[in-house]
C-alpha cells in the first residue's frame, strides 16, 4: 500500500512539475497580439514564435537520443537542468528588451531545453507505471496540456489581460518562474520508480525502421495525421476566439479565459482516453479521438460569428485533439523491436513536430482567402488520414502487441 502510495505520489509531482514548466511553450504565441503590434510582425513571423519552439525540441530530441543523455544523467537531474535553461532563456526576451530576430534565437533554446523535460519525463512515468502504463503516460500529455494553456489564462488576470497595458512581459516572466519551480520539484522531490530499465541508445542505421515495418509506420502515420492538426490548433484556436469575441463586442477577458479553457480540456481527455486504452485498447481510443477531432475541424469555424457556439465546438475540439497523443508513443513502445525502441520513439517525435512547422505556417497563409469561416476545415486532412492508418493497423495481427491484446 505504501509502494502504490508512492507510486502515485512521484507520479502527483512529476505532472506538477511538467505542467509548470511546460507554460514556456506557448508564452510567446500567448501574446502574439501585442507583440506584433509592437514589433509590426506579419502573419507568418507571428507563426515563427510558435515554430521556433517546435524546431528547437526536434534538435534538442535528437541531441539527446544521439548522446544518449537519459542513460547518462538520471531523469530528475536531467529535468531540473534543462528547466531552468529554459526558464532563463524565456526571461531574458523582456529582460534584455530582446528584438523579434533574437527572440526567434531565445525561444529556439526554450525548446531546445524543453526536450530535456518532456521525454525524460516520460520516462520517469515509465519507471512507475507498467501495466497502466497508457494512464501513467496519459496523466503526464494531460500536464503538458495544461501547462500549454497556462499563458493564456495569466493573460485573463487582472492588470495583465489588458492589450493596452503591454501584458506580454509579466507573462513570459511569470512563466519563467513557473518554469523554476518544475526544477526544484524535480531536483529536491523527483525519483526514480522500481521500473527503471537502460533507455534504448539511438542509432542512425535503425531510423528507417520507423517507416519500414508495416505495423510501425501505420501507428506513425497515425502520430503524423494527429500532428498535423495539434500544434496548428492550439497556435491559432485562440487568436480566432479572440477575433470573434471582439467582432461581436465582448471584452478580451473573456476570449482569453475561452482560449484557456480549450487548451485545458484536452488534459481530461488524455487522462480518460490513457484509462480507456489500456482496457478497450489504443487503435480504438485514437480513432474516437481523431474522429472525433476531425469532425470539429469541419464545424468550427461556421460557427465564428456566435462566439459562444464557437466556444463550445472548440471545448470539444481540445477535449478531443489531443487526447489519442500519448497513445500513439504507447503503441509505438510495443511494436517496435527492443533494441530499436529508443531510436523508433525519437523518430516519431521528430517527424510529428517537423510536420507540425507546415500547419502552423499554413493557417495564417489560407486564411487571408478562406476566412475564419472555412481555414480550419484543411487541418481534417489529418484526423481522416490517421483514422485510416489506425484501422489498417486494427486490422493486423501484430496489434494483438497493443494494449495487452486489447489492440
Amino acid at each position: 500500500m505504501q509502494s502504490k502510495a508512492n507510486k502515485w505520489a512521484n507520479m502527483g509531482i512529476l505532472a506538477l512539475a511538467e505542467l509548470l514548466v511546460m507554460s514556456l511553450w506557448f508564452s510567446a504565441s500567448a501574446v502574439v497580439v501585442p507583440l506584433a503590434s509592437q514589433w509590426g510582425l506579419s502573419e507568418g513571423q507571428e507563426a515563427w514564435l510558435t515554430m521556433s519552439v517546435q524546431v528547437g525540441f526536434v534538435f534538442g530530441a535528437l541531441s539527446s537520443a544521439i548522446l544518449n543523455l537519459a542513460d547518462r544523467i538520471p531523469a530528475p537531474r536531467f529535468i531540473a537542468f534543462a528547466a531552468i535553461i529554459a526558464a532563463a532563456a524565456n526571461a531574458a526576451i523582456p529582460l534584455l528588451e530582446a528584438n523579434f530576430s533574437s527572440t526567434l534565437a531565445l525561444r529556439f533554446l526554450t525548446g531546445f531545453c524543453l526536450a530535456g523535460t518532456y521525454p525524460p519525463g516520460m520516462k520517469l512515468a515509465s519507471t512507475w507505471c507498467l501495466r497502466d502504463r497508457g494512464l501513467g503516460i496519459g496523466i503526464l500529455v494531460a500536464a503538458l496540456c495544461f501547462g500549454s494553456a497556462l499563458p493564456h489564462l495569466l493573460k485573463a488576470l487582472p492588470g495583465l489581460g489588458d492589450m493596452r497595458l503591454m501584458p506580454w512581459r509579466p507573462v513570459l516572466l511569470y512563466s519563467s518562474a513557473f518554469a523554476l519551480a518544475a526544477a526544484m520539484l524535480a531536483a529536491l522531490i523527483l525519483r526514480e520508480g522500481p521500473h527503471r530499465v537502460p533507455a534504448r541508445q539511438f542509432h542512425w542505421r535503425f531510423a528507417g525502421s520507423a517507416l519500414a515495418s508495416r505495423p510501425l509506420r501505420l501507428a506513425n502515420f497515425g502520430y503524423l495525421g494527429h500532428m498535423w492538426e495539434l500544434y496548428a490548433m492550439w497556435t491559432w484556436v485562440p487568436i480566432c476566439i479572440l477575433a470573434s469575441f471582439t467582432a461581436a463586442g465582448l471584452e478580451t477577458r473573456s476570449a482569453f479565459l475561452a482560449a484557456f479553457a480549450i487548451i485545458a480540456a484536452g488534459s481530461i481527455g488524455c487522462v480518460l482516453a490513457g484509462w480507456l486504452a489500456d482496457r478497450i485498447g489504443r487503435t480504438t481510443v485514437t480513432m474516437i479521438s481523431l474522429a472525433i477531432s476531425g469532425t470539429c475541424c469541419l464545424l468550427v469555424g461556421l460557427s465564428f460569428d456566435s462566439p459562444y457556439l464557437l466556444t463550445a465546438i472548440c471545448l470539444i475540439w481540445g477535449f478531443a485533439v489531443v487526447a489519442d497523443s500519448a497513445q500513439f508513443s504507447a503503441a509505438v513502445s510495443e511494436l517496435a523491436d527492443g533494441e530499436h525502441a529508443g531510436t523508433a520513439l525519437t523518430m516519431q517525435t521528430c517527424l510529428g513536430f517537423l510536420l507540425t512547422l507546415f500547419t502552423i505556417q499554413l493557417i495564417p497563409l489560407l486564411r487571408e482567402s478562406l476566412g475564419w469561416r472555412w481555414v480550419f476545415s484543411i487541418l481534417a486532412i489529418g484526423p481522416f488520414f490517421g483514422f485510416i492508418s489506425m484501422a489498417r493497423l486494427r486490422s493486423l495481427p501484430e496489434a494483438r502487441r497493443l494494449a495487452s491484446g486489447r489492440r
